[in-house]
């Protein structure tokens, strides 16, 4: 034995051996291979040596930049923006962050953590890329939520298919037909008039006539007839006698547009005298412009639709109320922007006293037909929009392309400006696939980059039901998805496929 070994001892295993006992032995554990690494060796800082290996001859220069998360948006602005709460219609997916997407313009502005002040909502999209189903689809999933739907003027019969899927049959406008609205209705603010004290009776004076004023204002400046002070006193003293609000009557009485072209061009003395004038010859001059405008009204092509009282008894406790405006088509774009005009006075007089809570989505389609009335036309929808967030409706605005609303008059018109105003007015942007030409619109007037530009453009062509979703300054790559009743009550092809083979 070594004098090392004998220094060390016997091990306890050897000498319990000695005496026949044996220790059991742990099983001897197979050794595991080592798992090789995705790189099978460093490459050098130059590249690989070799023929076609890209070997550079000097290294690739890396800068480092440094920056808050909120600075990162503008270096890549399409990386997945913070997520919106999951309240509201869900719409789809967000294909930034690969969750679902909710769509809840209200309480959308409720949320102080989200850049927006407005319910307000603006649709862009060329034919054909989703942008009517993406409406509906939302319309129809808001009805959980306790929203009901106003269609003013569906010009192209788009929502009758989800009116009758509801129970509800959509109002039909149209020369020959019985419907009839009276854009000077009172609303619900000329109920229980007898009942008013005097302060509340001045506060719905107020609200009536400024309504009605924006509205005559727009249909006289539809014949490009100026609308100033001069007229504004005699239309507004004249629908002060008629409705008896001058003379203290405790029940007013409802006027018509007929009625009112005949009170100016055939005057009573009380409204000379209330207009300020020396007699009737001196105020027939100076509304001459005023009455044949509204006379052209009367008499022509729109004659019986708008100048009659109303006879369609409008359930608003319904989830969906349409009025058709189809049947005006071969009128021509003035006519149904007039109609689209005074259908917008009118379903604001059925809202101007709503219940709390009573949360409605107003759909707009082809407004850039109303649009180009002129700036007087467009004043009134600029009302609605900026008076959303106190009536709690949600506004709804569809159009082609963004230039579409600048077709109101030349690029340095008041109607120009107030069509511009009108995108900012809505927070909550949808942008369905564009033409490469209409790129520049949208940088120009939405102040898109151009790498936001080339996902309208590209992308969202490439699929129907795709869209970026602008929601204040965040932007989402939406993918629409519709259930497959949702499809057949969303589809607008179906005159163009109507008789062809399965």
């Amino acid at each position: 034995m070594s004098r090392r070994a004998s220094r060390r001892g016997r091990e306890v295993a050897v000498l319990l051996d000695d005496f026949g006992h044996r220790l059991p032995t742990a099983p001897a554990v197979p050794a595991t291979q080592r798992e090789r690494g995705p790189f099978t060796e460093l490459v050098p800082r130059r590249g690989p040596r070799g023929r076609g290996r890209g070997r550079a001859a000097t290294p690739a220069p890396l800068s480092v930049w440094r920056m808050t998360s909120e600075q990162t948006p503008v270096v890549w602005p399409l990386i997945a923006t913070p997520g919106l709460p999951p309240t509201g219609a869900q719409m789809g997916i967000d294909l930034l962050s690969g969750g679902a997407f909710y769509c809840d313009p209200v309480g959308w502005v409720t949320d102080e953590d989200i850049p927006v002040t407005n319910p307000n909502v603006v649709v862009f999209g060329k034919p054909g890329r989703g942008k009517s189903a993406t409406v509906k689809a939302f319309a129809l999933r808001m009805l959980g939520y306790g929203y009901r739907t106003l269609i003013l003027g569906d010009t192209k019969d788009e929502y009758e298919p989800l009116c009758r899927a509801l129970g509800v049959e959509p109002f039909v406008i149209g020369s020959g037909l019985p419907a009839r609205v009276n854009p000077l209705a009172f609303g619900p603010l000329g109920s229980g008039w007898d009942r008013l004290d005097a302060a509340e009776a001045r506060r719905r004076e107020a609200i009536m006539f400024a309504r009605w004023l924006v509205l005559l204002r727009g249909l006289v400046g539809s014949q490009s007839v100026p609308f100033g002070p001069v007229e504004e006193t005699a239309v507004g003293e004249a629908l002060r006698l008629l409705t008896g609000y001058r003379s203290g009557a405790t029940r007013l009485t409802e006027v018509t547009i007929p009625q009112l072209w005949r009170a100016l061009d055939e005057p009573p003395d009380q409204l000379v005298t209330g207009c300020r004038y020396a007699d009737r010859r001196h105020f027939l001059d100076a509304t001459r412009t005023l009455r044949d405008a509204l006379g052209a009204l009367v008499k022509g092509s729109l004659a019986g639709l708008f100048d009659d009282h109303t006879t369609i008894a409008v359930d608003w406790r319904a989830p969906i109320q349409s009025l058709s405006l189809s049947r005006l088509e071969p009128l021509g774009d003035q006519a149904v922007g007039i109609a689209l005009t005074c259908l917008n006075s009118w379903g604001q007089a059925m809202r101007e006293i709503a219940d709390p809570g009573d949360l409605r989505i107003v759909i707009r389609d082809e407004t850039w037909r109303q649009m180009r009335l002129g700036a007087e036309a467009m004043k009134s929808l600029d009302a609605n929009l900026r008076l959303s967030r106190r009536d709690a409706d949600v506004q709804i605005l569809l159009a082609h392309k963004p230039s579409d609303m600048l077709t109101a008059g030349d690029a340095t018109s008041q109607a120009v400006a107030i069509a511009r105003d009108l995108l900012h007015l809505c927070d909550v942007k949808v942008l369905h696939g564009q033409d490469q030409a209409v790129a520049d619109e949208l940088g120009s007037l939405l102040g898109l980059t151009p790498t936001v530009q080339r996902v309208v453009t590209g992308w969202a062509v490439a699929g129907k039901g795709r869209a970026l979703w602008l929601v204040g300054d965040r932007a989402y790559k939406v993918q629409t998805v519709l259930t497959a009743p949702e499809l057949r009550l969303t589809d607008t092809n179906e005159a163009l496929t109507a008789g062809r083979p399965a």
